[in-house]
């Protein structure tokens, strides 16, 4: 079973492995598959001008981008 902490987004790297643990608003059916999945973090964009996201790939080559809390780093 994988170690799962709270870290801000700031404190995740590049090619660290974060676990999907919330969705803060309505998306595809996609992305909600997601959803208590483990990925690895490709890189980090702006989401409204206010705040970063990451960018996350997960094991079926498929990625989107997250809110820092819907993220965990898993340990």
């Amino acid at each position: 079973m994988e170690k799962i902490t709270c870290k801000s987004l700031s404190s995740m790297e590049i090619g660290q492995q974060v676990k999907v643990y919330r969705l803060r608003d309505r998306v595809s059916n996609g992305v909600v598959s997601k959803l208590g999945k483990v990925g690895t973090v490709k890189e980090f964009k702006m989401t409204d001008g206010s705040g970063v996201g990451a960018v996350v790939e997960f094991e079926d080559k498929t990625s989107t981008w997250f809110f820092e809390d819907e993220l965990k780093v898993v340990e």
